[in-house]
């Protein structure tokens, strides 16, 4: 997904790759869908089940003080939260696949998501942890739990809300062996990977079976150099043991209910009647009054963030329910990433999702956004996938693809966006295309 889930996780790829770190006194660093897809959702407040997955906290001693990290980075988008960061652990799969997940703020905004960390247990007993997160001491503490080395450290994409934590991680670690997406850029000036403190890194290669963990992960890598000013770079990792995919942002699951790491003042800020929502009202009169914290506003800051995540400037930001109901709980390419970057390149990104489908069975994905695990398979992605297939030229399709054919299976419910909350997106993307900052679709259409 261009990589955002929040909206400068979506734009880091078009606007900016910079961050700044620094150290603190106590060592912290700063710096149609298929039947098949399904989510268990029972909101429990305390604890969240998914199929048995268990939700853990640090030991009590490291709450407050343990979360502390300073994060002042991202031009022109700055990443919260500032000052503190709650870590939340799930055993996604026992003994074997945990996700560490932190909240993810849009700057001042009142606009968050979560950014999740994958830790995977080889066959050696060592962890392969996927898109590392804040090394907060609570983090760490949680990571030190599972009784294993940290043996590989994997950046799987180019962008910055990802990548500005992988020096700060990997010194934690420092036994590690450090690996990163290939062509990493950075923007308005092209920095190299030591200004963001990552060193001695190697570079993942598409479908390399010469990687220290070729026996039980398999990698396929997405890099289009045609997109913009930089290009997009995302690698997808497949788990054989487990049959898990795991991507960055090339698919989402937006959950009914928010993360549990989102903090209750963030979703109560999001709740608040201000100037965004009185701009995409839709002309309605906007109460001015004082949110009280319950659960309906909290459910009501949750839709509107992910309204302005998925597609900046929704239509009607007052009532957010009924565009939110038709987003939520499938898989869907973000319309973000679809617009200004999936669309400008549809044969290779197609050529890429094709060879997942085909080549691993895997009945479970894992985003680094939103909800996680989410059980699906290549039916599911294929299907979130269709529009490509409009996008291409009669040339293209003259050898039908695995896509077109469970597009017309399962039509194309997964990609479907409304219009109304598409207008601001896509004069975004008229207004990028005409300074030369993105492309134009393949196909000279407008998704």
């Amino acid at each position: 997904m261009a990589t955002v889930v929040a909206a400068a996780i979506l734009l880091s790829p078009i606007f900016c790759q910079k961050s700044i770190h620094f150290s603190s006194s106590n060592s912290q660093f700063f710096g149609g869908v298929s039947k098949k897809i399904n989510f268990d959702e029972k909101s429990v407040s305390k604890r969240r089940d998914l199929g048995g997955f268990v939700v853990a906290s640090a030991n009590a001693g490291t709450g407050g003080a343990g979360r502390f990290y300073i994060n002042f980075t991202g031009f022109p988008f700055p990443l919260g939260p500032f000052l503190n960061r709650r870590t939340i652990r799930t055993e996604a799969l026992k003994d074997s696949i945990w996700l560490f997940e932190q909240e993810q703020a849009l700057g001042f905004s009142s606009v968050s998501t979560n950014i999740r960390m994958t830790v995977i247990r080889l066959k050696s007993g060592g962890l392969w942890i996927h898109a590392p997160i804040a090394p907060t001491k609570e983090c760490i503490q949680l990571v030190e739990e599972l009784n294993a080395p940290v043996e590989y450290i994997v950046l799987p994409t180019f962008a910055y809300e990802h990548k500005i934590f992988v020096g700060p991680f990997s010194r934690k670690f420092p036994k590690a062996q450090v690996w990163v997406a290939p062509r990493q850029w950075s923007w308005p000036l092209n920095l190299p990977l030591e200004f963001f403190g990552i060193f001695r890194a190697k570079a993942l290669r598409d479908e390399d079976d010469s990687t220290p963990w070729a026996n039980e992960i398999e990698q396929k890598v997405l890099s289009l150099a045609e997109v913009g000013i930089g290009p997009y770079v995302e690698v997808a990792f497949f788990h054989r043991r487990s049959r898990t995919l795991l991507v960055t942002d090339a698919v989402i699951f937006v959950p009914r209910r928010p993360p549990d790491c989102i903090s209750k003042e963030s979703l109560l800020k999001s709740a608040k009647n201000g100037l965004a929502v009185k701009i995409l009202s839709k002309g309605k009169e906007v109460p001015d009054e004082p949110v009280v914290d319950n659960s309906s506003n909290r459910q009501k800051g949750w839709e509107r963030m992910v309204l302005q995540i998925l597609f900046l400037g929704p239509s009607n930001l007052l009532e957010p329910s009924a565009t939110f109901s038709q987003m939520s709980r499938k898989l869907i390419v973000s319309p973000i990433v679809k617009t200004l970057v999936f669309s400008k390149v549809p044969d290779k990104v197609r050529n890429w999702i094709d060879k997942i489908a085909a080549d691993w069975p895997f009945r479970r994905i894992i985003p680094a956004h939103f909800a996680a695990p989410v059980n699906a398979g290549s039916s599911d992605l294929l299907a979130a996938f269709a529009f490509l297939n409009e996008l291409l030229d009669d040339r293209s399709i003259a050898k039908p693809s695995i896509s077109l054919v469970f597009a017309s299976i399962f039509g194309k419910a997964a990609s479907y966006f409304p219009p109304d909350d598409m207008k601001t997106l896509s004069s975004l993307d008229n207004f990028l295309v005409s300074v030369g900052a993105v492309k134009k679709t393949a196909s000279g259409r407008r998704s």
